[in-house]
């Protein structure tokens, strides 16, 4: 099948398929034309790096799953490496949170400081959402 066709079949966008080809996690033969043309098992293998990739893991992370791809990875139960890389990922993750929680809360008191008459914006709320409770901001102080 061509690009166009696995992109239908899997919801995926050609760019995005080509760039998974260039990762090495999918391949293909080229037609006489030049063409792209992919095998049937191409598409589990998208959906497999798509379910990986949904999990929070990076395209770096999913190509340590090279090998098993072609199998049923969502009910599969994770080798030793694919934990380890879990939980590398998960470690990655939570840092970032918890520093953009700390920004967030840094700019929220710096707010309140410059800015007392105006109510912050809610964790998770849209931004914009921030509501001018009474009056008129005050000045930052010089």
């Amino acid at each position: 099948m061509r690009i166009g066709e696995l992109a239908r079949r899997t919801g995926v966008s050609p760019r995005a398929l080509r760039h998974y080809e260039q990762a090495g996690l999918i391949a293909s033969a080229r037609a006489d034309n030049g063409y792209r043309v992919y095998g049937e098992g191409a598409v589990a293998r998208v959906a497999n790096i798509r379910h990986l990739l949904a999990a929070g893991l990076t395209l770096d992370d999913v190509s340590a799953f090279r090998s098993c791809l072609d199998g049923d990875v969502a009910s599969a139960a994770p080798s030793a490496r694919g934990l380890e890389i879990a939980r590398e990922r998960l470690a990655v993750l939570d840092a970032r949170i918890a520093a953009q929680t700390e920004a967030r809360n840094r700019l929220a008191a710096a707010l309140a400081e410059s800015y007392p008459d105006v109510s912050p914006v809610p964790a998770g709320a849209p931004s914009g959402s921030g509501q001018v409770t009474r009056g008129t901001p005050r000045p930052r102080p010089t």
